[in-house]
């Protein structure tokens, strides 16, 4: 496989970096045409067109949109028909993300100044949420663990789920993770359609304040539409892994690590760093011997011949500057004083520390969430959480007192950027019952 060879010390080295790591949405002007169209018809026409995208894309036939409803008893049962070693993994997987994200919670707070202000912050969670899961052929039941959950923990009072169900086919893990994580209403129906009834609501489906969750082009394509009218969590790019090495671990462990992003789709990205360049080799040759024996063979190769780099660094400081130049969504540091380099990362979705830490590990069973800032977004993102399902109100309340010795200087700013009103506003509390 020709996979890329990069050196720190070549010239030109960061301009050959951003050349791999640009990545362009294949959304373009007929996707956005499609779906700028199903999500003005279904907000004229609510459940009417709904089911008739429902019909079209996922070929179910619904006489009403209360019949594309899974109900909450049809959770239950999905939940305990599972094998019980199945169930097991579920609930404790629910179960440590869960407590992690207990820690996340933050509470309203004020203080008072000495002259009897009073400021603060009082934290709400959102009313209600939207949850978009994909459907078909796979089943992800982390995909609902990692976003109901953080929901219902900041407190949302309502969390409604959305999941096409192409052909009628229905995955069990998938609701059994719904019942475990706590949604509330769940419906099948899914793309751009769907989006659209969670953005500004249909006679059946109710209008949510955010959705969450990833799903293909359309959908994502369609998050980015409604963004405004509702919040979104973010619009991803392919997954990403970049792996820090100093040389030491076990190369197919490494090579493993790489695939393991690969094999999510031809566009996904892997990249090594180290400064051993016999490692590197060693690492090829893993890859090389490792492939054949995947069950997602071709994907991965292609993802790693078009997005895939080995590259030689100077030292491990090199190799942190780098990672921050990339920002990944996952970054393995597979070193010997793992907390040490990890000190000196600013950019990165998540960090697993140490040869035995596995990427793997946080997409199902840590805790911390796996839904992470793609495409260089870490610069300026962070990993979902509960704070993205609470809201910040400004406390502020004045004492009389108060009142008169900020109010002249409100007033006088707000004189000398023209706001009348906003002067006298502030006056008439200095003055009293004089600005009457």
């Amino acid at each position: 496989m020709d996979i890329k060879r990069l050196d720190t010390a070549d010239p030109g080295f960061y301009s050959r970096l951003d050349e791999l790591l640009a990545w362009e949405s294949v959304s373009d002007a007929g996707v956005n045409d499609t779906v700028r169209a199903i999500l003005a018809d279904v907000r004229r026409r609510g459940d009417a067109a709904l089911l008739e995208y429902t019909r079209r894309f996922d070929r179910v036939e619904a006489a009403t949109a209360r019949d594309l409803e899974i109900p909450a008893a049809r959770l239950r049962r999905a939940l305990d028909g599972l094998a019980a070693d199945q169930r097991a993994d579920l609930e404790l997987a629910a179960a440590r993300v869960r407590a992690y994200h207990e820690h996340q919670k933050a509470d309203s707070w004020t203080y008072t100044e000495a002259d009897g202000t009073l400021l603060g912050q009082q934290v709400t969670p959102l009313d209600r949420v939207g949850l978009y899961v994909p459907g078909g052929k796979a089943a992800y039941p982390s995909t609902v663990i990692m976003n109901a959950i953080p929901a219902k923990v900041a407190g949302v009072s309502e969390l409604i789920m959305v999941v096409p169900t192409p052909d009628g086919a229905v995955k069990d893990l998938v609701l059994a993770a719904a019942c475990i994580s706590g949604v509330d209403r769940v419906f099948a129906c899914g793309g751009a359609q769907a989006v659209a009834a969670l953005a500004y609501g249909t006679e059946t489906i109710p209008r949510v304040d955010k959705i969450v969750g990833p799903g293909n082009i359309y959908v994502a394509t369609a998050k980015g539409m409604v963004y405004g009218t509702v919040g979104i969590d973010m619009i991803a790019g392919p997954s990403e892994i970049l792996v820090i090495c100093d040389g030491a671990t076990n190369p197919d462990w490494i090579a493993m690590d790489l695939f393991s992003q690969a094999e999510h789709d031809e566009d996904a990205q892997s990249i090594l760093l180290c400064p051993e360049p016999a490692y590197l080799d060693r690492v090829a040759q893993s890859i090389e011997r490792l492939l054949p024996r995947m069950e997602r063979a071709d994907i991965i190769r292609t993802s790693m011949s078009k997005r895939a780099a080995l590259i030689r660094v100077r030292d491990l400081d090199e190799a942190a500057a780098v990672a921050n130049h990339i920002a990944p969504e996952h970054l393995e540091l597979s070193v010997a004083d793992p907390l040490a380099l990890a000190g000196k990362i600013r950019h990165a979705g998540a960090i697993f520390l140490g040869r035995h830490t596995a990427e793997a590990i946080g997409d199902y069973i840590a805790g911390p969430n796996h839904v992470l800032p793609t495409s260089r977004t870490a610069r300026f993102s962070s990993p979902l959480g509960v704070y993205d399902f609470q809201k910040r109100s400004s406390l502020i309340q004045c004492t009389p007192e108060s009142a008169a010795a900020l109010g002249r200087t409100a007033a006088a700013l707000a004189r000398s950027e023209g706001l009348t009103a906003h002067a006298r506003s502030a006056q008439y509390r200095v003055d009293g019952d004089a600005g009457k």
